[in-house]
């Protein structure tokens, strides 16, 4: 029985989810946001990660002579779309219904 209330309890603690962010945010060359939109409850770091990658990827891409000036992450839940500003980026988040 006791592996039956570990299970109960991990249930109880997965009960409690977490909303889809909503927002944007933009980014400099560097990656540091500038400006956020999204929720007090998404993490910080995280968006500036994302960020990096997505400034990155522009900057690979113009290295590249790559004319790639919009990307677009599509997740059954999530979509990530970005659009470069010259040397930076803004990036959207929006829930997929």
């Amino acid at each position: 029985m006791g592996i039956l209330s570990f299970f109960s309890k991990t249930q109880s603690s997965r009960a409690e989810m977490t909303r889809l962010p909503t927002g944007s945010f933009t980014v400099d060359s560097h990656g540091r946001i500038l400006v956020c939109t999204l929720p007090q409850t998404f993490s910080p770091g995280l968006a500036q990660d994302i960020g990096r990658l997505i400034v990155d990827t522009f900057r690979s891409a113009q290295e590249t002579q790559l004319p790639l000036t919009g990307l677009s992450i599509q997740y059954s839940a999530l979509k990530i779309t970005a659009r470069s500003l010259r040397g930076g980026a803004i990036i959207f988040f929006a829930p997929r219904a």
